[in-house]
């Protein structure tokens, strides 16, 4: 009696499912597609909020001077480039200049980055590496901070990249997830539904020339879990002191945690 191979095991991609060896490339494909309307598009999808949400971000995560972040799914930098700026701000009191690594799997995200008017004069002070979420390429206990910003929905095993983030901390470091979520009234979640359904795509096609990776951006929001189970996953890859901030009525969530 011959048996035959165990179906392979699937993870969400947007709408559909897919074997899970298949979705990080899936993944990178869009992000290959979108790097280079990256920004703009952010803008015209959020009308411009996004960028107040990357502020409470900064301002939850207080940088300062002699701190070294790492950015995951950094793209083209902008978090890590305010954490500097912020820690900038603050006196020095004999303190080096704070750091930041930005870790993205996609190279295209990485070179529109470079682009940015801010890169050059951040010098060797931003550091870029590309690598996976799940397997980070760096020492245990290397970061103060770990942030990342609308990037751990598109991963294949959150738990991964969780435990991950807390590894690569230092004791007493800060964990800040930053990402869609559920909006917090039926009302507003129909409206928002509707705004995305309706708009999203056809600004990725008006403006990037690709609606369809839109609509996995679209897709991939509303398979992300609900704020309390993200929170849940948070606290079991041990972090402690977890956090849930819904912003602008849910539709996005900072999560934090203490690696204590």
């Amino acid at each position: 009696m011959s048996t035959s191979d165990p179906a392979p095991r699937t993870v969400s991609f947007g709408a559909r499912d897919v074997p899970e060896a298949e979705k990080e490339s899936l993944v990178r494909g869009v992000f290959d597609q979108v790097a280079p309307a990256y920004d703009v598009m952010n803008d015209l999808m959020s009308a411009g909020v996004h960028r107040a949400w990357k502020q409470v971000l900064l301002d939850r995560l207080s940088p300062q001077p002699g701190q070294v972040l790492l950015d995951v799914a950094g793209g083209t930098g902008d978090v890590a480039a305010g954490f500097l700026g912020r820690a900038d701000g603050r006196p020095a009191r004999g303190r080096p200049q704070a750091r930041a690594v930005i870790c993205d799997i996609n190279h295209s995200m990485m070179a529109a980055g470079r682009e940015r008017r801010d890169a050059a004069a951040l010098g060797d002070r931003l550091a870029r590496v590309c690598g996976d979420a799940e397997r980070l390429p760096f020492p245990d206990g290397s970061f103060d901070a770990y942030t990342i910003a609308f990037g751990i929905r598109n991963v294949t095993h959150r738990d991964r990249a969780l435990a991950e983030a807390r590894r690569v901390l230092r004791r007493g470091g800060r964990f800040f997830c930053l990402e869609f979520s559920r909006p917090v009234t039926a009302g507003f979640g129909a409206l928002y539904d509707a705004y995305s359904d309706a708009v999203i795509p056809r600004l990725g096609k008006a403006v990037a020339g690709d609606a369809e990776s839109y609509r996995y951006l679209v897709e991939s929001i509303r398979r992300f879990p609900p704020q309390s189970a993200f929170a849940a996953e948070v606290e079991a890859a041990g972090f402690s002191r977890v956090s849930v901030e819904n912003l602008t009525g849910g539709i996005a969530a900072l999560h934090g945690g203490w690696k204590l």
